[in-house]
């Protein structure tokens, strides 16, 4: 089978994926992270599939913001990300940041790859990386409604929780992508919502 790109991301009721204010002590901001994650771990049994799938990829892309607070405008050489020392990705990550930084390698075949050359760039590397398997837009919201715009997401799987953000970051604001529904599952903390991208 051909490559696919694919995204996941978890959601508000209204649409956020991240609150305001984001920092090294909030990487969500104002949205409560154990309220957004807890189908994750508090009913993990119910979500397993979900949760094994969102890793069963051969590299991701993300954001700088996914990775670092937005006020860190300077990497810090101890700062290795929000996960510790094995992420859960396996995998090449690409970065997309307008600062230079080089790549990291961690624990669990964990790699981050900073690429300050844009969007475009960023998807090439990754694709290479892959090889035979697919590629995954980790987020955040700005970087994923980006390429669901540019029409090179293939599917995409929302994770919808029952919080109110009332503000933050909305994947909606501006977003241009046809979705068209081809699945739908609800548990008890989270509705699971299938979207193939309309090209």
């Amino acid at each position: 089978m051909p490559q696919t790109v694919s995204a996941h991301m978890m959601l508000t009721l209204d649409g956020f994926g991240t609150g305001l204010n984001q920092s090294r002590e909030k990487p969500f901001g104002t949205i409560d992270p154990q309220q957004l994650a807890r189908w994750m771990f508090q009913d993990r049994e119910n979500n397993k599939a979900e949760v094994a799938a969102i890793t069963d990829y051969g590299a991701y892309i993300m954001g700088r913001n996914m990775f670092a607070a937005p006020g860190d405008t300077v990497w810090e050489p101890e700062w290795t990300g929000w996960w510790g020392d094995n992420p859960p990705y396996h995998a090449p990550v690409f970065v997309l940041t307008h600062y230079q930084h080089e790549p990291l390698h961690m624990e669990g075949g964990n790699s981050f790859h900073f690429v300050t050359e844009g969007y475009d760039v960023a998807l090439q590397r990754a694709s290479e990386a892959a090889g035979e398997r697919n590629v995954a837009i980790a987020g955040g919201v700005s970087t994923l409604r980006h390429y669901l715009n540019a029409g090179v997401v293939d599917t995409l799987h929302l994770k919808i929780v029952p919080l109110i953000a009332g503000q933050g970051e909305s994947l909606w604001d501006g977003m241009t992508a046809t979705l068209e529904p081809i699945a739908a599952r609800a548990t008890r903390y989270v509705t699971h919502m299938d979207y193939r991208v309309a090209k």
